[in-house]
């Protein structure tokens, strides 16, 4: 290989090779022999090129161990270039230009752009799922073509797409990892595609979502579908008993969704882009789901709110025109089945801002017995944003027989001490914090643990089970730490300068909402002088 290749990056390809087990161990080393190869891109550029050249080796290698079958069939009863033989496998057709052979033997060649892109353009044409899924703009000039050259010759070193990889998601793993860095990498901007796993995993977790439609109207890169077909499939589920519906308005963003659920073979037909948005274009509005997950845009000013005064969403109240958070929570309910559940992330600000008919409509679904638990998280948990975050979870039904009857009563968790730092700026949930707060949920509403009964029971700062008339004293303000008492304060462990870091950054964030509020008050102020 030439100077700049992934040995002499230090990537160990008989490692990554010969890796096996429940943790592969190489995601990270490809990640930064990958990311050498940027340069001076910008991630949110680099992004498409790498992924997209990591779902096209997927497909091939996919293709080529059917097409190989084919090929040593002793019988010679089928032809290995007809279309159908591979779809009757579910198995992408990569006719021949496309094939990873051609892409690898020509790596180094100054076509080698022009070549991907043409090699994109066949695959959607033979292939109607991916039809304007794929990235074409690897010929464009400014893309360093010896660069893609080595990606390609990177890329190249490990399977991804034949029967053993799939067998360890070995794709998967790679490209929830290169998202998960990607959105490190972009910051602000990354927030708009990726949710942190370990959040993922902790509403899949509580919801369990088994068999029915599940639902994300801001899908990203369909993170809370992958979670729910890993659910199903580690509690030996049917991956055809779920069916995903989503929709994105970032196109790019959902084209990103779209490879990431073809790479495992998830049915996305009903994942719809357009470029208005859930609120002014619902791509599903008949759709009733069984479970909804979602991580929304927090505090989004620009929602297009003043010219949806009047809709049939806003049931228990008119959202503000400058904040879309319970615009989100009724777009949600108004969604659900009559015994589905919604879980979501929002800012903690929606637990019990009063601005600007908040508070109204906060009251208005909690009278109406829709808040089943709530759950405020550690800080630092998103790439995007160091605003601290909240877990909300609606269900339509709390006497549905599934469960112990919940009526009238909410639970409330208390997360915020939970949670490991994993860098400076990231923390995130262990799968032991995760299950701590999945089973105190599910303790609460009537399941059983293991197989077995066990009483539920308030945690002093931790968990508590609140009657409807204790959130009416509170004024409906659902923030967990009114409700489950304070834990005797421990000496604070955090080392002082993370603590400064970590703290003028919120400061930062604060002060931000602090001047957009300043400018609504002036403009409100303009209005009267007119």
């Amino acid at each position: 290989m030439p100077e700049g290749s992934s040995k002499q990056m230090g990537l160990d390809m008989k490692a990554v090779k010969g890796s096996s087990g429940a943790n592969l161990g190489f995601e990270e080393k490809m990640w930064k022999a990958a990311d050498k190869l940027r340069n001076n891109m910008d991630a949110a550029e680099y992004k498409h090129v790498v992924l997209g050249v990591v779902f096209l080796k997927y497909i091939s290698d996919a293709f080529k161990e059917v097409h190989e079958e084919l090929v040593n069939d002793p019988e010679k009863l089928s032809d290995p270039e007809e279309i159908d033989e591979y779809k009757m496998r579910n198995v992408f057709w990569v006719p021949p230009e496309a094939r990873w052979d051609q892409l690898q033997k020509n790596a180094k060649q100054p076509t080698i752009g022009t070549l991907v892109d043409d090699a994109m353009d066949a695959i959607e044409r033979d292939n109607s799922s991916l039809k304007g899924v794929l990235p074409k703009n690897y010929g464009r000039e400014a893309l360093d073509k010896q660069r893609l050259g080595e990606l390609i010759d990177l890329v190249g070193t490990i399977g991804l797409g034949d029967k053993e990889s799939r067998s360890k998601d070995i794709l998967g793993r790679v490209y929830e990892y290169f998202l998960g860095q990607f959105a490190d990498a972009e910051g602000k901007k990354g927030g708009q595609f990726y949710t942190p796993r370990s959040i993922v995993q902790l509403l899949v977790a509580m919801m369990e979502p088994f068999k029915g439609r599940v639902f994300d109207p801001c899908c990203g890169s369909g993170g809370m579908f992958i979670q729910s077909e890993k659910f199903v499939q580690s509690h030996q589920g049917r991956l055809d008993d779920i069916n995903v519906y989503g929709q994105e308005s970032n196109q790019t963003t959902w084209r990103l969704c779209k490879m990431n659920l073809a790479i495992r073979g998830i049915e996305s037909k009903f994942v719809i882009w357009n470029n208005e948005g859930s609120f002014l274009n619902d791509a599903h509005k008949d759709l009733k789901a069984d479970y909804l997950l979602a991580n929304p845009p927090f505090n989004d000013s620009d929602w297009k709110g003043d010219s949806l005064r009047e809709d049939v969403r806003w049931k228990y109240g008119v959202p503000p025109v400058r904040n879309a958070n319970f615009a989100w929570v009724q777009h949600f309910i108004h969604h659900l089945a009559p015994r589905g559940v919604a879980g979501f992330v929002l800012a903690n600000g929606s637990m019990s801002s009063t601005m600007s008919n908040e508070g109204e409509i906060r009251k208005n679904i909690v009278q109406a017995d829709l808040v089943d638990c709530m759950i405020a998280l550690p800080s630092q948990l998103f790439y995007n944003t160091m605003i601290s975050a909240c877990l909300w979870f609606i269900t339509r039904d709390k006497q549905n027989n599934k469960y112990r009857d919940r009526g009238g009563e909410a639970l409330f968790i208390d997360a915020r001490k939970l949670g490991i730092m994993v860098d400076r700026r990231h923390r995130e949930l262990t799968p032991e914090d995760i299950k701590k707060i999945a089973d105190a949920y599910h303790v609460w509403r009537g399941e059983l643990i293991n197989g077995h009964k066990v009483e539920y029971v308030d945690v002093p700062g931790f968990c508590k089970a609140v009657k409807l008339d204790e959130i009416r004293k509170q004024s409906h303000i659902l923030t967990p730490g009114r409700y489950v008492g304070a834990e005797e304060e421990h000496e604070d462990e955090e080392v002082f300068k993370e603590k400064m870091e970590r703290l003028v950054a919120e400061l930062s964030e604060q002060m931000k909402e602090g001047n957009k509020l300043d400018e609504e008050i002036q403009e409100n102020l303009e209005t009267f002088r007119l």
